[in-house]
């Protein structure tokens, strides 16, 4: 059991925050302790031909299968959303005292022959770290980035509601099986423990992680900002096929291209994304966006700078209803 202590500072201080470098980090654990028939069976199959080699030798060295991993490489995001670079740049800003330490707790627990040279040279291995990280990401995230940051930015939505409607408790009580809040302090079922206790005054960190599943993940020792990654509503979406609806009773209705975008928002998307997902032009979207929203199929909300559309439950239905499978019955 871990337990991550709050005083009115900290319960005052709760925020979310998306993280590449998070996702990144946890799916080299997802390689080891994932099948082909786990919810990121798709995935696997699609990545493992691609990315073998010393980059990932080196990070399956300080990301093992169970256990501690070092925490610099999971750096706090300092905004809501932020990019690869900024967290890489945290990583390599990291005091290197830091770096033998917690690599070196690594290596008690989870030897292995790679880690004492990183041990004995933290500006080196800072670099390798980094380096591996961003070749990495290359290869085995980049190109399902943006659908990834919609499911997570769907589900942010959807936990900020929470929040406002039913305030830290409703947050926590629906955020995961294993996370619970009472008054004082967070509570996360993991079979170890932290060696130290979090700074107060830091506040809380959630960060919904495509490649915690099915666990929630905490951070919670000094000088890291306490931290608890959560796997978001609607993982079992991520590596579905998309239903084609070009082809469809939906598209004699409403035609081709309105079709093609409704069951393309199956994840929030914004104009930007979309176009880019149908090949379309920008304006010609935003012009068949504007219809199925004043028809209710499609309706909208505001992401920071962003504008991302979505399917309604009439949207849902319409869709459903167009399905081969429905059409027949």
């Amino acid at each position: 059991m871990i337990t991550i202590r709050l005083n009115a500072e900290d319960v005052g201080r709760i925020r979310f925050a998306l993280s590449p470098v998070w996702e990144a980090v946890t799916s080299v654990r997802a390689l080891s302790n994932n099948t082909a028939r786990s919810v990121h069976g798709p995935w696997l199959q699609k990545v493992r031909p691609i990315i073998e080699g010393p980059d990932l030798t080196l990070l399956k060295a300080l990301i093992p299968s169970f256990g501690y991993i070092p925490d610099f490489i999971t750096p706090a995001p300092p905004r809501r959303s932020t990019s690869l670079e900024s967290g890489l740049a945290a990583i390599a800003a990291t005091p290197h005292d830091l770096v033998v330490n917690e690599i070196g707790r690594l290596h008690r627990h989870n030897p292995h022959p790679l880690l004492p040279d990183l041990i004995d040279n933290p500006a080196k291995a800072l670099d390798l770290i980094t380096s591996a990280l961003e070749t990495y990401w290359q290869r085995a995230l980049e190109p399902d980035w943006r659908r990834m940051r919609a499911l997570l930015q769907e589900d942010l939505a959807f936990r900020l509601d929470e929040l406002a409607s039913g305030g830290i408790e409703r947050l926590f009580r629906n955020l995961h099986p294993s996370v619970r809040f009472s008054g004082d302090r967070i509570e996360i079922d993991r079979p170890f423990a932290c060696d130290g206790e979090p700074l107060a005054g830091q506040g809380v960190l959630l960060v919904p992680c495509v490649f915690t599943w099915p666990a929630a993940l905490p951070v919670s020792e000094a000088p890291h900002v306490p931290t608890i990654t959560y796997p978001p509503r609607g993982l079992g979406r991520l590596w579905e096929d998309r239903q084609d609806a070009t082809e469809s009773p939906l598209a004699d209705l409403v035609g081709r291209t309105r079709a093609a975008i409704v069951s393309h928002l199956d994840l929030p998307m914004s104009t930007t994304h979309l176009a880019h997902q149908l090949g379309v032009s920008a304006p010609t979207l935003s012009v068949h966006l504007s219809i199925l929203r004043n028809a209710g199929v499609v309706d909208s909300r505001r992401d920071g700078r962003a504008v991302l559309y979505y399917r309604t439950s009439l949207g849902n239905q319409l869709l459903t209803a167009s399905t081969p499978l429905a059409s027949t019955a």
